[in-house]
């Protein structure tokens, strides 16, 4: 049987819950909530087990920080022997529209230090990513206050009415692969 692994990149603590770089965090939550399922604490981070149309999926939330976050990708993919194919990673994209999603097969980091790590780690740029759109449109000079502060109501809105796409999006790449998803979902 197929096993996948989906990562939301973000940083653990009350003083991150909500903001634009934890993005990865807050859609695994909906996801790991839609599908009656809860996260546990783990090593190396938060872990979450559900099904889609009988495919094992594990959710993970690295507790590693954002820059480190390789290490956790890393040893779940071998401790629950998932192919580098059947990864996903979901993080945030200052270069994007807000609630914007783009699927990759492969491709850079864009200078995300979550990926980055996750490539160094894995020694490749060979797996899956989402990045979801958090704009930063407005304030271009101070990315790092804008990537740990909060959505506004008007942001939070955007990104909330997609949140169902992104479900099934996800639902997609397990059920399809990342060609037809990237097919059907790349708006």
């Amino acid at each position: 049987m197929d096993k996948f692994l989906i990562v939301g990149l973000g940083n653990p603590g009350d003083k991150y819950d909500n903001t634009r770089h934890n993005i990865g965090f807050d859609i695994l939550d909906f996801f790991c909530k839609k599908n009656e399922s809860k996260f546990e604490s783990s090593r190396l981070g938060d872990l979450a087990t559900i099904s889609v149309k009988g495919r094992k999926v594990f959710l993970l939330k690295p507790t590693t920080y954002m820059n480190l976050s390789g290490k956790s990708v890393k040893y779940w993919m071998k401790e629950k022997n998932i192919r580098i194919d059947n990864l996903l990673v979901i993080s945030d994209d200052l270069n994007l529209p807000i609630g914007k999603i783009r699927f990759r097969s492969k491709g850079s980091s864009g200078g995300h230090n979550g990926l980055e790590n996750i490539e160094s780690s894995l020694n490749s740029k060979e797996y899956s990513r989402l990045r979801i759109g958090i704009s930063n449109e407005e304030n271009k000079i101070n990315q790092i206050d804008f990537v740990l502060g909060r959505f506004s109501d008007s942001e939070y809105k955007i990104l909330f009415s997609n949140f169902e796409i992104i479900l099934n999006s996800l639902n997609s790449f397990v059920l399809s692969g990342i060609n037809e998803t990237m097919n059907n979902y790349n708006n």
